[in-house]
């Protein structure tokens, strides 16, 4: 599940990041596979804010990007407010089309014990507060660097409250 590092990753319109177990068109998930494996890939990139894993690191998680399997990492844009439909210019070609929240499964607690429900919460009405991170499609391809700019465009209104993919 964990990526390491790397000094550039290419994203490819329609299907991913290139070489990643993700990739596709359609669904990798193996329990999506099952159910329909011929389902749209909503989960081509995923994305987690670096707050996170600050958030994170002060209960004891020692994690570094790329550990939980995202593709980005981002610092300052509060991804799990965006809308469904958001469209985020990383860099100088890619797109990104913002499809739902990451559904935390628990493999991460074979990365840390606990860390499963570290990433889950409850909103003031009780709601499950998912902070795993954002799901995309890529539409327009290009290769992103850390440090890469990201602008946000927020799709017309009214927004759609972004929900597990």
């Amino acid at each position: 599940m964990s990526k390491e590092n790397q000094p550039s990753i290419r994203l490819i319109e329609g299907l991913g990041v290139e070489d990643d177990a993700h990739a596709g068109a359609t669904v990798k998930h193996r329990s999506r596979v099952r159910q329909d494996p011929s389902q749209p890939n909503l989960r081509q990139v995923h994305l987690i804010h670096a707050e996170l894993h600050d958030e994170l690191r002060a209960k004891g998680f020692d994690l570094v990007p790329g550990q939980m399997g995202e593709n980005i990492t981002t610092r300052g844009i509060d991804l799990l407010a965006l809308p469904k439909g958001t469209l985020l210019h990383i860099g100088v070609e890619s797109v990104v089309k913002v499809t739902g929240l990451r559904n935390p499964c628990t493999q991460l607690d074979g990365l840390y014990p606990g860390l499963m429900n570290a990433v889950l919460d409850r909103d003031a009405e009780g709601s499950l507060v998912r902070k795993a991170g954002i799901m995309g499609v890529v539409l327009k391809s290009g290769t992103v660097k850390p440090g890469d700019t990201i602008t946000v465009r927020l799709p017309q209104l009214p927004f759609e409250k972004l929900e597990r993919v």
